[in-house]
């Protein structure tokens, strides 16, 4: 394995275990479970040698890390049924529309 793949496949690692972190913070069990399944699946690909399949697991990891930083949340109850999430500046907020029955009368 080249030195540049080989530091491609570090810095992906790493850049999971710090979202991972930020992304659960406070909450050990899914810290744990997290640096648990990340470590099983790059020891599970550490024996693959052809290029172009280590490119591909490479852009599969960052595309998890994108995923993991802009869409989960963490959300905790602070009285009985009112939660407070955690959000942050990398998580995706979408408009909010309500639904309305008239609307799609109308269209139809």
């Amino acid at each position: 394995m080249s030195v540049n793949i080989r530091r491609q496949v570090l810095k992906t690692f790493k850049e999971l275990h710090k979202t991972r972190k930020t992304v659960f913070q406070g909450d050990l069990t899914a810290l744990s479970e997290a640096r648990k399944r990340i470590n099983e699946e790059y020891k599970k690909c550490k024996h693959v040698t052809d290029l172009k399949a280590i490119e591909e697991l490479i852009k599969y990891s960052q595309d998890v890390e994108r995923e993991l930083r802009t869409t989960v949340i963490q959300a905790r109850e602070v009285k009985p049924g009112i939660y407070e999430a955690k959000i942050t500046k990398d998580t995706v907020k979408l408009d909010n529309i309500p639904f309305s029955e008239c609307a799609s009368k109308q269209k139809g």
